[in-house]
């Protein structure tokens, strides 16, 4: 069960508060402190992401992040709806053209920002399917310490 959900439009304006949630919700969940920089950039780059695709495909469903607080993990999940619709396999539109005319400014965008999220997040997921894409990230988190 989530511990937390957050949906926005797709405004880029609304990026900075997922960021600040995100980043809040992982300290409480136990995230090393030294991390959560990581941990907002990657969410902030994972939202950017799922902005762009929705403004590219005239999205009007709102963006999700699911933050879900595990016994040894966190994790973020960060879903397009359904801006992968209308996208070849690796979630990247199309907007404007069919699969025999990609938009090549877009895919650069896509791989890089995944890129950039990969270099800051051991371990990532990025799925796509019927109801768009979703990438999922997953930090460790220290046990509670109980103080005498």
């Amino acid at each position: 069960m989530p511990t937390v959900e957050l949906r926005f439009s797709a405004q880029p304006e609304h990026v900075r508060t997922a960021r600040l949630v995100a980043a809040a919700v992982a300290r409480r969940a136990g995230v090393d402190e030294a991390v959560l920089d990581e941990v907002r950039l990657a969410v902030g780059e994972a939202c950017s992401r799922a902005v762009g695709l929705h403004r590219s495909h005239d999205i009007a469903a709102p963006i999700t992040v699911v933050l879900t607080e595990e016994e040894k993990a966190f994790s973020i999940e960060v879903g397009d709806g359904h801006a992968a619709q209308g996208s070849d396999a690796s979630g990247v539109g199309t907007p404007g053209g069919g699969p025999d005319q990609p938009d090549t400014d877009a895919d650069s965008e896509d791989e890089m920002g995944l890129a950039v999220i990969s270099g800051l997040v051991d371990d990532v997921e990025v799925r796509t399917g019927a109801d768009g894409g979703v990438i999922r990230m997953t930090w460790p988190t220290a046990p509670a310490v109980v103080l005498p």
